[in-house]
């Protein structure tokens, strides 16, 4: 059983100590491959000694500014995240987004560096990886003016009636540890009523960890955890989930 974590942030100083236990574990659990999506411009150089190290597990680098840092973030970042894709291999833009859920946030600075990098993500034809929090009908906007723009909302928590506006504009939908949890209907919900070919797997660690690693620093070898709850969901086989989630993964970033 091959499984791709769709979003995992394997850069971040939390798995400094250990970041090759943590690939021996993922690739033991039947992940062969991360991508990792970079949220600021300071941390793209690491990125991209990462994604080139070898490794058991494929690594594969997206660069992208995200909504969250958007204090730390420079418009002229912009600029440099062009120079980036143009010299570096990416399998998408992003991490970006909006986030409307965080205190003093600034809509317009939000939407500025959002817009810029689904512009990017059409000149360089790579799909992007968005965040979006108290926002979606305001990035489904976005993405409406940008036929032909794919890539996949992470972590993904709107509406079904959003849900299917996502697909029908060619999005994928990511899910992780969150669906494990009972309380969680509404995501609960989601899994069930879409279509298998229309989501992703991902860990987003060491964030969202799964519920029997509650409290824990999450790490993409729990992925298969979100594969089996979603198999038990769905009253299917957990091999078909990740064969189907697999070739989403692969169609979605060239892989």
């Amino acid at each position: 059983m091959r499984l791709i974590d769709s979003h995992c942030h394997l850069d971040l100083a939390a798995f400094d100590s250990d970041r090759d236990s943590v690939l021996q574990r993922a690739w033991g659990s039947g992940v062969t491959d991360v991508v990792v999506p970079a949220v600021q411009a300071s941390a793209w150089k690491k990125l991209q000694r990462l994604s080139g190290s070898e490794s058991l597990v494929n690594i594969h680098a997206a660069y992208g500014l995200h909504p969250v840092f958007e204090q730390q973030h420079k418009l002229t970042d912009l600029s440099l995240l062009e120079t980036q894709l143009k010299n570096q291999s990416s399998v998408a833009v992003g991490e970006c987004g909006l986030d409307f859920f965080i205190d003093d946030h600034d809509q317009l600075k939000q939407l500025a560096y959002l817009t810029g990098q689904l512009d990017l993500a059409m000149q360089f034809k790579l799909p992007v990886i968005i965040h979006s929090r108290k926002s979606l009908d305001l990035v489904l906007k976005e993405l409406r003016l940008r036929p032909g723009l794919t890539g996949v909302i992470h972590s993904y928590s709107g509406s079904l009636q959003q849900a299917k506006q996502l697909i029908d504009l060619g999005f994928y939908l990511g899910f992780g540890g969150p669906i494990t949890y009972p309380r969680a209907r509404k995501l609960r919900s989601l899994v069930v009523e879409l279509p298998l070919e229309s989501l992703l797997l991902e860990t987003d660690a060491p964030d969202q960890p799964d519920i029997s690693h509650y409290k824990a620093r999450n790490e993409p070898g729990w992925l298969p955890h979100v594969a089996c709850c979603i198999a038990e969901l769905r009253g299917s086989s957990v091999e078909s989930v990740a064969e189907i989630t697999t070739g989403n993964c692969q169609r979605l970033f060239s892989l």
